[in-house]
């Protein structure tokens, strides 16, 4: 029997209820919020940051980004400090929303699994997501590294500040981290006691709800505890099921205890789980692109033949306008996702220096299903790739800091072991949508028993094994130049296994599709041209050696010049989702594995401070050269191998980031940041070719490849492309976003505080969509802008806001449906939403 899963009512009912008793603890007497945040920093920063900790010249922001405490300006890094408090006023509630905030960061989502965290356009391959690659962006929770992005799409729970890293991290935040790093830090356990509710409500039945108290067990002990839970009505009206999709339903509890026994020693242990369990993630018709197969293989042909082919059918989209927002999708929709984990921190100052260790384990349980065709017809019938994560991962390091020397060194090791049960089944419709027409009653394209219930199950685990030993110096040459050398040591191993079973509708099993089984059997061959069996066991190992070196040159008192080289790499990967085939329709071994990536970083910044600190300004030029680059490539078919790696043979981002931020008084403060990223394919001779140049009999073996018909159906296609010169899928060239808020003082229910109107918003130009860009996937530029007006007091904060102001139409992100029959789907991003926020800190 299947227990019913609690609904998001259920949820916020929850919260509510923590919400209220702890508003009843609330009549303890304690310190406010800000109060124990600003002596916390106050116990840890040297004496000469609290002297310039003065209001009226502008805030200090601490960071971690070289693994120690110090201001954000002090650190010779491109680094985005984005504070709690501004995370929850601009409703960024998770790293898919962070790129509102930070112009170079990338986040693109088709669902949880698959989704691509980029810095500067590099970082993970943008694409349907494989097991078997490093992520090239380090995601950090509290010193926790999380191994696969979807194990880090959780909404933000307590959250102090979250710290983007951008460049090469490798010599001190963990594996392979060569486009930069997403530190999270969350609230920590505190001796005086302390608490915070907030409860949201908006349109679409937006409901959120974010609780978390703080205090002494006992003199040495203190606890913390939070909990949050969202939920809202989907974006998308399912016409066949009569419902909205692509909702969310998200619950959240972080629980931390410190124990403190003297002043040197302080061991933090810490649990988390979040869950997430909405319909989602369909998809909406956006266009049809000519392909150059068969003109009466294409979508709207094969359409008209299953209308005609089935009386009463009368199959149509319910809308060729994607912001109508109206999908026929009739697979089942899900996306389960179960995070968590636990972590024991210790830090021990010893002498000069502090010891750190982390040990920490964490675990992903994904449980989806998807309809893969894209459409209201039954061509693909079932899809679905649930998976397990059990990750553990172990940290030790060592921070230094005298007059002139500062050092850490340290020692990482981590283990990941992920399954995978994956079931994709063709429909009773899959026949007459993916074979050739023909009007012979017999042939198997008007036979649709012959593809009806053929089922593709894949079997597949990896095991990851890592260790590192890193280091950096910072040794001043003179007081105002500092000379920043580091280096990692690293070794990985990674072993896999992928096996296919293909059964017919009848269960028979498919035990080979070379030439020879399926020569003169037309049945066999119309059902190996969808799903083919196949058994790869990938092992492979690689040590290499990453080290940068940094200069860093005080101009003046406020002002830090800096220079860095990089040399990064990314490690081995395998491919983990089935292999491409070769002309015979066997797999191709060759592909099993994937090289290294090579990285060079080349950087240069200025970061300022100006009118006695009330403005910043910072300045950085970048270029990143990377070899033997691991792209995600798809090969257009059905099957469990609709995306796999290969190597790009060099790839080039370079550009520049402008940060501004200006506080005027207590009155008025206001940012802007800018950034210019081109992001290439200088050399990738043999990727796969976009869909305009797809779906043809292919061109000669030894002819060069011929360009010239791109969507003319019946015209022959390319065996593979040049894209050399092509930007990078998933980069907008310029993007850009900026805030601003004012206050005047003001009395509201007896309590003094200040009215405020506050703006933020963003821009990105036009980005591609595809692997391989295509004339058909070129997501339009858009803007968003958001506004908030209320009044906060001591202790208490009640506002409005309204997102997507304008209600700007955009796309978040354009799919091309397998076959090669032109359907172009995609997801449309936010509508206009709104609703009130009301929060309480004691």
């Amino acid at each position: 029997m299947t227990a019913k899963r609690p609904s998001a009512c259920r949820r916020a009912q929850v919260s509510l209820l923590a919400i209220s008793l702890l508003l009843a603890i609330g009549a303890t007497p304690a310190a406010a919020e800000q109060a124990s945040a600003a002596k916390a920093v106050d116990e840890e920063l040297p004496a000469t940051a609290q002297i310039d900790d003065d209001v009226n010249r502008g805030d200090i922001i601490i960071v971690t980004a070289r693994r120690r405490q110090e201001t954000a300006q002090e650190v010779p890094v491109a680094i985005s400090v984005i504070r709690g408090d501004s995370i929850e006023a601009t409703g960024n509630f998770n790293v898919v929303k962070l790129q509102q905030l930070a112009p170079t960061l990338q986040v693109y989502t088709t669902n949880p699994r698959n989704t691509s965290v980029n810095i500067r356009g590099i970082g993970v391959p943008f694409g349907l997501t494989s097991d078997g690659f490093e992520q090239g962006v380090g995601i950090y929770v509290d010193d926790v590294y999380n191994s696969r992005v979807a194990a880090a799409t959780f909404d933000f729970l307590d959250v102090d500040q979250v710290e983007v890293l951008r460049g090469p991290q490798g010599t001190l935040y963990g594996k392979n981290t060569t486009a930069g790093a997403i530190n999270i830090t969350t609230n920590q356990p505190t001796f005086d006691f302390e608490g915070r509710a907030e409860l949201s409500v908006g349109n679409l039945n937006y409901r959120q709800a974010k609780a978390a108290v703080s205090g002494p067990l006992t003199d040495r002990i203190a606890a913390r505890i939070a909990i949050a839970a969202t939920s809202r009505r989907g974006t998308l009206f399912n016409t066949r099921t009569d419902r909205w999709i692509n909702e969310q339903d998200n619950l959240g509890l972080r629980g931390q205890l410190l124990f403190r026994p003297n002043d040197d020693l302080s061991i933090t242990l810490a649990a988390d789980y979040s869950q997430q369990d909405p319909e989602c993630c369909g998809t909406a018709f956006v266009r049809v692109g000519p392909t150059q197969r068969a003109l009466n293989r294409q979508y709207d042909a094969i359409i008209a033949r299953l209308q005609a082919a089935n009386p009463g059918y009368n199959y149509t989209v319910p809308s060729r306008n994607i912001y109508d927002r109206l999908t026929d999708i009739d697979a089942s929709l899900k996306a389960g996702n179960k995070i968590g984990g636990a972590s024991l921190r210790v830090k021990w100052d010893v002498g000069p220096g502090t010891l750190t260790s982390i040990t920490a384990w964490r675990f992903w349980d994904w449980k989806p299903e998807n309809d893969r065709d894209f459409t209201g017809a039954s061509v693909v019938a079932r899809s679905q790739n649930p998976s397990q994560q059990d990750q553990y991962s172990q940290e030790l390091r060592y921070n230094y800091e005298g007059d002139r020397v500062d050092f850490v060194v340290g020692l990482f090791g981590f283990r990941q072991r992920i399954d995978t049960q994956g079931t994709e089944q063709q429909g009773i419709d899959a026949a007459r949508y993916s074979l050739a027409p023909s009007t012979d009653p017999n042939n198997v394209y008007n036979r649709p028993e012959v593809l009806n219930g053929l089922t593709a199950s894949n079997t597949q685990f990896l095991k990851a094994d890592s260790a590192a030993l890193y280091g950096q110096v910072s040794y001043k040459l003179t007081p105002a130049l500092t000379i920043q050398p580091g280096i990692r040591i690293n070794y990985d191993k990674k072993q896999g296994l992928y096996r296919r079973v293909v059964t017919t509708g009848s269960g028979q099993v498919i035990t080979s599709c070379a030439p020879s089984a399926t020569a003169g059997n037309a049945v066999l061959t119309a059902q190996c041209g969808v799903y083919q069996p196949q058994l790869t066991e990938p092992s492979v190992s690689d040590w290499n050696v990453s080290y940068d070196l940094n200069l860093n040159y005080k101009v003046a008192p406020d002002m830090l010049a800096y220079a860095t080289y990089a040399k990064s790499f990314k490690t081995v990967g395998i491919n983990q989702n089935g292999l491409p085939l070769d002309t015979n329709n066997q797999p191709v071994l060759s592909a099993s594995t994937v090289k290294p990536e090579s990285v060079d970083h080349f950087e240069i910044g200025l970061k300022t401070q100006l009118l006695n600190r009330l403005a910043t300004f910072n300045l950085t030029a970048f270029r990143t050269e990377i070899k033997n680059f691991q792209a995600t490539v798809n090969g257009g078919q059905f099957g469990t191998v609709r995306g796999y790696l290969a190597n790009a043979d060099k790839v080039v981002s370079q550009g520049i980031e402008a940060d501004f931020k200006i506080r005027t008084s207590d009155r008025f403060t206001a940012y802007a940041n800018g950034a210019y990223t081109d992001a290439k394919y200088q050399r990738f001779t043999n990727a796969p070719c976009p869909p305009e140049l797809s779906g043809g009999t292919f061109q000669p073996a030894n002819a060069a490849p011929d360009y010239s018909q791109p969507g003319i159906p019946g015209a022959p296609s390319p065996r593979q492309c040049d894209i050399s010169g092509a930007d990078l899928p998933g980069v907008s060239r310029w993007a850009f976003s900026y805030g601003a808020e004012t206050n005047i003082p003001a009395t509201l229910l007896a309590k003094e505080g200040q009215i405020y109107l506050g703006v933020d918003g963003n821009y990105r130009s036009h980005w591609n969509s595809n692997a391989s860009p295509s004339i058909y996937t070129d997501v339009k530029g858009y803007a968003l802008t958001n506004f908030r007006i209320g009044f906060r007091a001591d202790g208490f904060d009640i506002f409005g806001w309204v997102r997507n102001a304008f209600d700007v139409e955009y796309i978040e992100t354009l799919q091309v449906a397998p076959g090669n029959v032109g359907l172009i789907a995609g997801q449309p991003g936010d509508p206009r939403t709104w609703g009130g926020t009301v929060k309480f800190n004691f």
